[in-house]
């Protein structure tokens, strides 16, 4: 009987490189030491630029992140933080009169990078408090036209819930719900001071928690709850002007460059403070 394994060396070769390809095809991608080490940076330059107020540089952030999008391990945080420079934009650009076509666009591309953040992980809550803050945004900026307003409405409040069930301590959660509060009326269960019990719960929870040491994980919150704080005490109807500079003041320990706060938000409260004297 004639051997058909004439040559057996060469099948076996032949066999190992067709599982060797098999292999490549089917296994993850994971990203590698040096990739995480780059992919960290530049989400501390977005976190910065968002701070400092600058679009150009949270934009490069966006754009920088592009080339990782690829990795299915990081891939919910690397659309995170995409998502986050277009949201940070955004709300930069309120506070320095950006046009409002240019923040709505912003908001959109951020709502896009979060819901395949939430896609790829369900349970990452801190995509669901990105959409709700641009949801809270979009509402804002429509609410001339009723129908949309509603409409988006209708999209926060079922998110909000599941958020809130899943992680009703999250800071920045707690710091998204804070608008949401301050424009409920107190018949139904909202108003200024019920938003300003909120943001001092957050700080209080932000004493309490460990915040992970891994960079692309979002840990920010405690600076922004204090800002919230100092616009809340100086804008409610019988404004504390003391309280609104002392968590202004506070802020900005945190984070000393940080331009709204720095440029816009104190020198309003002085300026009041000093009219009210």
């Amino acid at each position: 009987m004639k051997n058909i394994n004439t040559c057996p060396n060469k099948n076996r070769a032949v066999a190992t490189a067709l599982i060797a390809t098999f292999v490549s095809l089917s296994v993850t991608p994971t990203i590698s030491a040096n990739d995480r080490e780059q992919v960290s940076r530049i989400v501390a330059q977005i976190q910065h630029a968002d701070y400092a107020g600058d679009q150009a540089a949270m934009q490069k952030g966006y754009d920088d992140l592009k080339p990782f999008l690829e990795d299915n391990e990081l891939v919910s945080r690397i659309r995170y933080w995409r998502g986050f420079a277009q949201w940070r934009r955004a709300i930069n650009g309120f506070n320095d009169s950006v046009d409002p076509k240019e923040l709505e666009q912003h908001l959109n591309t951020a709502l896009d990078e979060f819901k395949i953040a939430m896609d790829k992980d369900p349970t990452f809550l801190d995509a669901k408090v990105g959409t709700l803050s641009c949801l809270g945004y979009l509402a804002f900026m429509n609410r001339e036209d009723q129908a949309r307003a509603k409409e988006l409405v209708g999209q926060i409040m079922p998110l909000l819930k599941e958020a809130t069930d899943m992680a009703p301590d999250n800071p920045r959660l707690i710091w998204v719900r804070g608008p949401i509060l301050w424009s409920t009326p107190p018949e139904h269960g909202g108003g200024q001071d019920k938003a300003i019990e909120n943001y001092l719960r957050g700080l209080e929870v932000c004493s309490k928690i460990k915040t992970s040491d891994d960079p692309l994980e979002p840990s920010w919150g405690k600076p922004e709850l204090m800002m919230s704080l100092a616009y809340s005490f100086a804008n409610k109807r019988m404004p504390d002007f003391e309280a609104a500079e002392r968590n202004a003041r506070a802020a900005l320990e945190i984070v000393p460059y940080w331009h709204y706060v720095r440029d816009t938000l104190l020198p309003q409260i002085l300026d009041a403070r000093a009219k009210a004297q």
